[in-house]
């Protein structure tokens, strides 16, 4: 059993490394209605980079990591992404789209990769690795 002083350094550490995505995401997505020009673009690239590296980390836990693996949350990955890549592609115009696309489709085939590694594996092995 985990002694108090542990409890709370890993309810802290959690709690900021959510802080940090959350934080990240809100820079990333809402920094144009409160900048402008080259500080908006600066402070749109930080977040990403800041949700990004806070995202990496989170994703690693056991607990999340488990559940991202499983086939129900990869087919809900694969197909919503699918999806989303084909709307940008139709909907925006230019490279916004095209990019938009292309990030969605890689996040898409990620999820479809899992979906064929989970199934490859034999029947007596569980589905998540350390």
């Amino acid at each position: 059993m985990k002694s108090l002083l542990a409890a709370v350094k890993a309810f802290v550490a959690n709690l900021l490394l959510w802080s940090f995505f959350v934080g990240g995401l809100a820079a990333s997505s809402a920094s144009g209605a409160v900048l402008d020009g080259t500080r908006k673009d600066v402070a749109t690239y930080a977040g990403i980079a800041v949700s990004l590296l806070a995202g990496s980390r989170i994703a690693k836990k056991p607990r999340i990591k488990a559940f991202l693996s499983t086939p129900p949350v990869l087919w809900f990955l694969f197909l919503f992404n699918s999806a989303v890549a084909a709307v940008c592609y139709l909907t925006m115009d230019g490279a916004k789209g095209i990019m938009a696309a292309a990030g969605m489709g890689l996040v898409s085939l990620g999820a479809a990769g899992g979906l064929i590694a989970n199934r490859r594996k034999p029947a007596g092995q569980p589905t998540t690795s350390r």
